[in-house]
């Protein structure tokens, strides 16, 4: 950022860091748009393909049990859970889809100079559609399912399974040659601006979304005002944050007990059952050698999830008793938990597959339990905590801010 003579601000386009945080501004990306546009066609043919044809198959004393990408979040619904149901086909297929089909409307165009009607408010929705896309976590509960299958019957992979493996990476391709910063400039331009007195900076806001600076004067703080650009809601800090995010917290903890202590799947095998907690499902996997797996496992869906409940609630501790205590270190807590946290669905993931598969009639049968359900709630609660909770209330809190709330 430099001033021109007239005193206007004028941004240079390069990898800017911040670097008291030590984090990225944004990085120019030449040639994004049509290499995104293109890789959000290829998505989406990978997405069809893998939805027609069988994912998995699995063969057992010539019984024939196939699975389709949905057959899970079908079966699981059909068991009494409908809205684990729900939130594996958003997760897996209806989030991924919407952010294909965005980018598809939005970048395709704007790669050929143009841009369709309400293209920025859905480019809004596509930012806040990165965390709940899983198509990543899916593929390794595919991992994790086979490897609990694979000495039961014979596993045969389907065509599908290639294709989401090819949706998978065609994705974060597409991510990552996106330049964001780009497309909202291309969408509706910022205008340069003179650098406003020092007195008045606290009447300029930067939106949440869009990055755009615009003015909301002091007097209009808690008034509904919104992004020129975007239409994002402006606020100098998030309304409420710390009651939302303790609420949050406290109803994942409450839940977190159920969690781990009720079954999340029993194995019915020749008409007795076998019920599996969390835990059992990872020391099943050290008993089969797969240490690896073991843990992945182990880290996502039981270390995670706990240390998530402890720092979160250390955060949010530490506002209210406005601690100086390592406030870059409690910043980088923060965004680690918004990284990792959505990996802990994949135990949701596992059971929603072995329930499809795992359907031999007198054989064997894997039936849902009511952990999974509190268990997925756990997760989607502290997903929730994370993005309620605004990281620069730490700041506010050690009076190292000069803004105010």
């Amino acid at each position: 950022m430099r001033s021109t003579a007239g005193g206007a601000a004028v941004a240079i386009w390069c990898h800017c860091r911040v670097f008291s945080l030590r984090g990225t501004l944004f990085a120019y990306k030449p040639d994004g748009m049509e290499r995104a546009f293109i890789l959000y066609l290829a998505a989406l043919i990978f997405l069809i393909i893998a939805n027609a044809f069988p994912f998995l198959t699995l063969k057992a004393q010539g019984m024939v049990q196939p699975s389709h990408l949905l057959s899970g979040a079908i079966d699981i619904a059909r068991d009494g859970m409908p809205e684990v149901g729900i939130a594996v086909v958003l997760f897996v297929i209806g989030f991924p889809l919407a952010k294909i089909l965005i980018g598809l409307a939005v970048v395709g165009p704007l790669a050929f100079g143009r841009r369709i009607v309400g293209a920025n408010a859905l480019y809004r929705l596509y930012e806040r559609l990165h965390p709940w896309a899983m198509t990543e976590i899916f593929f390794l509960g595919v991992l994790v399912s086979y490897t609990k299958i694979i000495n039961l019957a014979t596993v045969e992979i389907g065509p599908s399974l290639y294709a989401f493996m090819a949706l998978i990476l065609t994705m974060l391709a597409a991510d990552s040659a996106i330049d964001t910063h780009d497309v909202w400039e291309r969408l509706q331009p910022s205008r340069a601006k003179a650098l406003p007195p020092a007195e008045e900076a606290e009447q300029w806001v930067g939106c949440h979304t869009c990055q755009l600076l615009c003015h909301l004067p002091a007097e209009s703080a808690h008034a509904k005002a919104s992004c020129p650009r975007c239409g994002s809601s402006l606020h100098r800090r998030k309304h409420d944050s710390l009651n939302r995010t303790g609420a949050l917290l406290l109803t994942a903890v409450l839940l977190y007990i159920p969690a781990n202590v009720y079954p999340v799947m029993t194995f019915v095998s020749l008409g007795s059952g076998e019920p599996s907690t969390i835990l059992a499902g990872v020391e099943e996997l050290i008993g089969a050698g797969m240490w690896p797996l073991a843990l992945i496992v182990f880290v996502a869906s039981i270390l995670v999830p706990m240390l998530k409940l402890i720092s979160m609630t250390y955060l949010v501790l530490s506002v209210r008793f406005g601690s100086r205590w390592h406030l870059r270190d409690r910043t980088v807590i923060y965004r680690l938990n918004e990284l990792v946290g959505r990996w802990s669905m994949v135990d949701v993931f596992v059971v929603t597959l072995l329930a499809a598969l795992v359907q031999l009639g007198s054989l064997a049968n894997i039936v849902p339990g009511a952990g999974i359900v509190a268990f997925a709630m756990v997760v989607m609660l502290t997903m929730t905590a994370a993005l309620t909770f605004d990281p620069r209330l730490l700041w506010d809190a050690a009076g190292a801010n000069h803004e105010r709330r």
